[in-house]
């Protein structure tokens, strides 16, 4: 008899609770604004590392800067003109580089990157660096200019790389080779 009530009870104030129960409100409201001043800093961003890069530009005229499809510049410090492969995925790339602010400050120098193994389109490295190195042929030196957009964006490298912050690279294509190549030899 007792289970009975209990089971009542709780029949009866479950059908209660339910029927007393609304749908809840979104605490916040997107009114559009946010995304609205997010756009415009970012445009105001990209505008003031142009004119920074056009500076750069201005001030080393002897260096042919080119502008690439993914919106950074490049100039070949050394062109290997014989060669006519440029490193594909699937391929693994040897090369070298530093980072220098765009005032010219070195923020890692070649010897602290350590000579890089680069599994093209295989591994995790900046967004320029990723597209940059398939532009190159071996043994080519090539400066690229990168908005922070194509470098480490807004959230920098969490050590010496801050927020928004675009770069000079100076890369060194030492050698690439198919990945199928690096398997044989193992």
């Amino acid at each position: 008899m007792q289970f009975k009530i209990f089971m009542f009870f709780l029949v009866f104030v479950s059908i209660c609770s339910c029927s007393q129960q609304q749908a809840r409100k979104p605490i916040s409201q997107k009114s559009g604004t946010f995304m609205k001043e997010s756009a415009e800093r970012n445009r105001k961003l990209v505008a003031l590392e142009e004119k920074r890069i056009d500076s750069i530009m201005k001030k080393n005229p002897e260096n042919n800067y080119v502008a690439s499809k993914k919106g950074y510049w490049y100039s070949y410090e050394t062109k290997n003109e014989l060669d006519t492969l440029k490193p594909k995925k699937g391929d693994i790339a040897y090369f070298d580089y530093e980072i220098k602010t765009f005032d010219g400050q070195i923020i890692y120098t070649k010897e602290e990157l350590a000579p890089q193994v680069y599994y093209v389109d295989k591994q995790n490295i900046i967004m320029g660096l990723r597209d940059g190195i398939k532009l190159m042929h071996k043994k080519e030196k090539v400066i690229f200019l990168f908005p922070s957009n194509m470098g480490y964006g807004y959230h920098g490298d969490n050590k010496r790389i801050g927020v928004n912050i675009p770069l000079i690279c100076t890369v060194t294509l030492n050698d690439f080779k198919p990945e199928t190549a690096l398997k044989q030899n193992n």
